[in-house]
Protein backbone atom coordinates (compact mmCIF):
# COMPACT_ATOMS: atom_id res chain seq x y z
CA UNK A 1 0.00 0.00 0.00
CA UNK A 2 1.46 3.42 -1.10
CA UNK A 3 0.22 6.78 -0.46
CA UNK A 4 1.25 9.54 -3.04
CA UNK A 5 0.96 13.42 -2.05
CA UNK A 6 -0.14 15.85 -4.72
CA UNK A 7 2.10 18.19 -3.43
CA UNK A 8 1.68 21.78 -4.77
CA UNK A 9 4.98 23.13 -3.20
CA UNK A 10 8.31 21.95 -1.92
CA UNK A 11 7.27 22.98 1.51
CA UNK A 12 3.88 20.23 0.72
CA UNK A 13 6.65 18.02 -0.63
CA UNK A 14 8.45 17.95 2.46
CA UNK A 15 5.07 17.83 4.87
CA UNK A 16 4.28 14.82 2.80
CA UNK A 17 7.62 13.08 3.23
CA UNK A 18 7.27 13.81 6.69
CA UNK A 19 3.69 12.27 7.25
CA UNK A 20 5.45 8.97 5.80
CA UNK A 21 3.80 9.24 1.90
CA UNK A 22 6.14 6.95 0.03
CA UNK A 23 5.87 9.26 -3.27
CA UNK A 24 5.57 12.69 -4.00
CA UNK A 25 3.69 14.33 -7.51
CA UNK A 26 5.20 17.59 -7.21
CA UNK A 27 2.85 20.22 -9.28
CA UNK A 28 1.44 23.97 -8.82
CA UNK A 29 -1.83 25.27 -9.08
CA UNK A 30 -3.85 22.32 -7.64
CA UNK A 31 -6.92 24.43 -7.97
CA UNK A 32 -6.69 24.39 -11.57
CA UNK A 33 -5.98 20.56 -11.27
CA UNK A 34 -2.56 20.92 -11.26
CA UNK A 35 0.38 22.29 -13.63
CA UNK A 36 4.44 22.10 -13.92
CA UNK A 37 6.12 23.40 -11.24
CA UNK A 38 9.17 25.61 -11.57
CA UNK A 39 12.48 24.50 -12.51
CA UNK A 40 13.85 25.99 -9.03
CA UNK A 41 10.83 24.05 -7.54
CA UNK A 42 12.10 20.82 -8.86
CA UNK A 43 15.75 21.55 -8.13
CA UNK A 44 15.07 21.65 -4.61
CA UNK A 45 12.17 19.14 -3.93
CA UNK A 46 15.05 16.90 -5.34
CA UNK A 47 17.72 17.93 -3.25
CA UNK A 48 15.66 17.68 -0.31
CA UNK A 49 13.55 14.67 -0.44
CA UNK A 50 14.52 11.10 0.43
CA UNK A 51 11.34 9.51 -0.97
CA UNK A 52 10.51 9.32 -5.10
CA UNK A 53 10.21 12.56 -6.81
CA UNK A 54 7.33 12.19 -9.74
CA UNK A 55 7.13 15.88 -12.05
CA UNK A 56 3.29 16.74 -13.20
CA UNK A 57 3.94 17.66 -16.92
CA UNK A 58 1.10 20.00 -18.39
CA UNK A 59 1.80 23.20 -19.62
CA UNK A 60 -1.98 24.75 -19.22
CA UNK A 61 -5.20 24.52 -17.47
CA UNK A 62 -8.03 22.74 -19.84
CA UNK A 63 -8.59 19.90 -21.88
CA UNK A 64 -5.65 17.47 -22.93
CA UNK A 65 -5.44 18.20 -26.86
CA UNK A 66 -2.42 20.29 -27.10
CA UNK A 67 -0.28 21.91 -29.91
CA UNK A 68 2.97 21.34 -31.00
CA UNK A 69 4.49 23.83 -29.01
CA UNK A 70 2.66 22.62 -25.97
CA UNK A 71 4.03 19.06 -26.61
CA UNK A 72 7.53 20.89 -27.07
CA UNK A 73 7.18 22.83 -23.95
CA UNK A 74 6.24 19.74 -22.21
CA UNK A 75 9.49 17.52 -23.63
CA UNK A 76 11.86 20.04 -22.28
CA UNK A 77 9.90 20.19 -19.29
CA UNK A 78 10.74 16.28 -19.20
CA UNK A 79 14.06 16.56 -20.35
CA UNK A 80 14.94 19.50 -17.52
CA UNK A 81 13.42 16.28 -15.09
CA UNK A 82 15.55 14.26 -16.50
CA UNK A 83 18.60 16.30 -15.90
CA UNK A 84 17.81 16.76 -12.67
CA UNK A 85 17.44 13.04 -11.31
CA UNK A 86 14.01 12.93 -10.81
CA UNK A 87 12.32 9.23 -10.66
CA UNK A 88 9.08 10.12 -13.06
CA UNK A 89 7.27 12.31 -14.59
CA UNK A 90 2.87 12.09 -15.16
CA UNK A 91 1.86 13.04 -18.40
CA UNK A 92 -1.02 12.78 -20.82
CA UNK A 93 -2.35 13.85 -24.20
CA UNK A 94 -5.25 13.25 -25.87
CA UNK A 95 -6.63 13.55 -29.68
CA UNK A 96 -9.90 15.84 -30.53
CA UNK A 97 -12.12 12.17 -30.64
CA UNK A 98 -10.96 11.38 -26.91
CA UNK A 99 -8.73 9.05 -27.83
CA UNK A 100 -4.96 8.62 -26.44
CA UNK A 101 -2.75 10.12 -28.82
CA UNK A 102 -0.42 8.13 -29.54
CA UNK A 103 2.38 9.74 -31.33
CA UNK A 104 2.52 12.63 -29.23
CA UNK A 105 2.65 10.03 -26.09
CA UNK A 106 5.17 8.24 -27.30
CA UNK A 107 7.67 11.32 -27.93
CA UNK A 108 7.18 12.33 -24.68
CA UNK A 109 7.23 8.90 -22.93
CA UNK A 110 10.59 9.07 -25.24
CA UNK A 111 12.10 12.07 -23.40
CA UNK A 112 11.61 10.24 -20.11
CA UNK A 113 14.47 7.77 -20.67
CA UNK A 114 14.67 5.92 -17.24
CA UNK A 115 12.31 7.83 -15.88
CA UNK A 116 9.11 5.82 -14.49
CA UNK A 117 5.60 7.24 -16.37
CA UNK A 118 2.06 7.76 -14.82
CA UNK A 119 -0.22 8.97 -16.83
CA UNK A 120 -2.47 11.22 -15.21
CA UNK A 121 -6.63 12.36 -15.44
CA UNK A 122 -6.75 12.80 -18.99
CA UNK A 123 -7.45 9.44 -18.96
CA UNK A 124 -10.84 10.33 -17.37
CA UNK A 125 -11.71 12.57 -19.93
CA UNK A 126 -11.03 9.70 -22.85
CA UNK A 127 -13.74 7.86 -24.56
CA UNK A 128 -13.30 4.51 -24.02
CA UNK A 129 -11.69 3.92 -20.69
CA UNK A 130 -11.49 0.48 -21.27
CA UNK A 131 -9.61 0.71 -25.20
CA UNK A 132 -7.75 3.82 -23.53
CA UNK A 133 -6.23 1.40 -20.72
CA UNK A 134 -5.00 -0.96 -23.61
CA UNK A 135 -3.33 1.92 -25.29
CA UNK A 136 -1.76 3.13 -21.84
CA UNK A 137 -0.38 -0.56 -21.65
CA UNK A 138 1.31 -0.51 -25.00
CA UNK A 139 2.68 2.93 -24.15
CA UNK A 140 4.88 1.14 -21.22
CA UNK A 141 3.44 3.26 -18.66
CA UNK A 142 3.77 2.02 -15.38
CA UNK A 143 0.25 3.28 -13.82
CA UNK A 144 -2.85 5.64 -14.28
CA UNK A 145 -4.20 8.10 -12.19
CA UNK A 146 -8.12 8.27 -11.96
CA UNK A 147 -11.05 8.71 -10.53
CA UNK A 148 -12.72 6.31 -12.76
CA UNK A 149 -14.55 9.33 -14.86
CA UNK A 150 -16.22 10.53 -11.85
CA UNK A 151 -15.93 13.63 -9.85
CA UNK A 152 -13.94 11.68 -6.89
CA UNK A 153 -12.39 8.45 -6.87
CA UNK A 154 -15.15 7.15 -4.42
CA UNK A 155 -17.83 8.30 -6.85
CA UNK A 156 -15.45 6.23 -9.72
CA UNK A 157 -15.28 2.72 -7.49
CA UNK A 158 -17.20 0.38 -9.55
CA UNK A 159 -14.98 2.14 -12.88
CA UNK A 160 -11.90 1.43 -10.73
CA UNK A 161 -12.68 -1.61 -9.66
CA UNK A 162 -13.24 -3.24 -13.41
CA UNK A 163 -9.99 -1.10 -14.42
CA UNK A 164 -7.73 -2.75 -11.54
CA UNK A 165 -8.98 -6.44 -13.26
CA UNK A 166 -8.89 -5.11 -16.84
CA UNK A 167 -5.10 -3.86 -16.34
CA UNK A 168 -4.14 -7.44 -14.73
CA UNK A 169 -0.92 -6.50 -13.17
CA UNK A 170 0.06 -4.86 -16.74
CA UNK A 171 0.45 -1.38 -14.78
CA UNK A 172 -0.82 0.02 -11.74
CA UNK A 173 -4.27 1.71 -11.50
CA UNK A 174 -3.91 4.67 -9.03
CA UNK A 175 -7.23 6.20 -7.52
CA UNK A 176 -7.25 9.67 -7.04
CA UNK A 177 -9.43 12.87 -5.94
CA UNK A 178 -11.22 12.97 -3.31
CA UNK A 179 -9.48 10.76 -0.99
CA UNK A 180 -9.44 11.06 2.51
CA UNK A 181 -8.27 8.65 5.45
CA UNK A 182 -12.21 8.23 5.75
CA UNK A 183 -12.63 6.84 2.77
CA UNK A 184 -9.55 5.34 1.53
CA UNK A 185 -10.10 2.09 2.84
CA UNK A 186 -12.92 1.62 1.18
CA UNK A 187 -11.60 2.32 -1.88
CA UNK A 188 -8.50 -0.45 -1.21
CA UNK A 189 -11.45 -2.48 -1.86
CA UNK A 190 -11.12 -2.30 -5.15
CA UNK A 191 -8.39 -3.78 -5.42
CA UNK A 192 -5.75 -0.69 -5.77
CA UNK A 193 -2.31 -0.74 -3.74
CA UNK A 194 -0.98 3.19 -4.58
CA UNK A 195 -3.26 5.83 -3.64
CA UNK A 196 -3.03 10.02 -4.63
CA UNK A 197 -4.09 12.65 -2.39
CA UNK A 198 -3.44 16.29 -2.06
CA UNK A 199 -3.94 16.29 1.88
CA UNK A 200 -3.86 19.67 1.77
CA UNK A 201 -5.30 22.45 4.33
CA UNK A 202 -5.43 26.63 4.00
CA UNK A 203 -2.76 28.22 6.26
CA UNK A 204 -3.81 31.25 7.96
CA UNK A 205 -2.22 34.57 6.30
CA UNK A 206 0.94 36.15 8.24
CA UNK A 207 -0.70 39.05 6.65
CA UNK A 208 -1.43 42.13 9.04
CA UNK A 209 -2.24 44.58 6.41
CA UNK A 210 -5.74 44.46 4.08
CA UNK A 211 -7.16 45.03 1.02
CA UNK A 212 -10.77 45.25 1.25
CA UNK A 213 -11.28 45.39 -2.38
CA UNK A 214 -8.74 42.71 -3.05
CA UNK A 215 -10.10 39.81 -0.19
CA UNK A 216 -9.85 37.41 -2.88
CA UNK A 217 -5.83 37.36 -3.13
CA UNK A 218 -5.32 37.49 0.34
CA UNK A 219 -5.82 34.14 1.87
CA UNK A 220 -3.25 32.09 3.46
CA UNK A 221 -1.38 29.44 1.47
CA UNK A 222 -2.99 25.98 0.65
CA UNK A 223 -0.34 23.31 2.14
CA UNK A 224 -0.35 19.38 1.82
CA UNK A 225 -0.71 18.80 6.07
CA UNK A 226 1.31 16.49 8.00
CA UNK A 227 -1.42 14.99 10.00
CA UNK A 228 -3.63 14.35 7.42
CA UNK A 229 -1.02 12.53 5.63
CA UNK A 230 -0.37 10.37 8.65
CA UNK A 231 -4.07 9.90 9.41
CA UNK A 232 -4.02 8.46 5.52
CA UNK A 233 -0.70 6.59 6.15
CA UNK A 234 -2.27 4.86 9.04
CA UNK A 235 -5.36 3.91 7.47
CA UNK A 236 -3.73 2.02 4.82
CA UNK A 237 -1.48 0.26 7.21
CA UNK A 238 -4.66 -0.31 8.43
CA UNK A 239 -5.88 -2.44 5.70
CA UNK A 240 -2.53 -3.93 4.96
CA UNK A 241 -2.58 -5.32 8.68
CA UNK A 242 -6.31 -6.71 8.31
CA UNK A 243 -7.26 -6.80 4.37
CA UNK A 244 -10.25 -8.72 4.96
CA UNK A 245 -11.73 -5.97 7.60
CA UNK A 246 -12.01 -8.85 10.11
Amino acid sequence: MILEVAANSVASALAAQAGGAGRVELCTALELGGLTPSHAQIALARERLRIPLFVLVRTRAGDFRYSDLECETMQRDIEACVALGCDGVVLGVLDAEGKIDMPRCRALIAAAGNMGVTFHRAFDLSRDPAQALEDIVALGCERILTSGAQASAPDGAARIRELVVQAAGRLTVMPGAGITAQNIAALAATGAHEFHASAKRQLTSGMQHRQPLLVDMEGGEWRSDVEQVRALVAALQAVARNPTGC
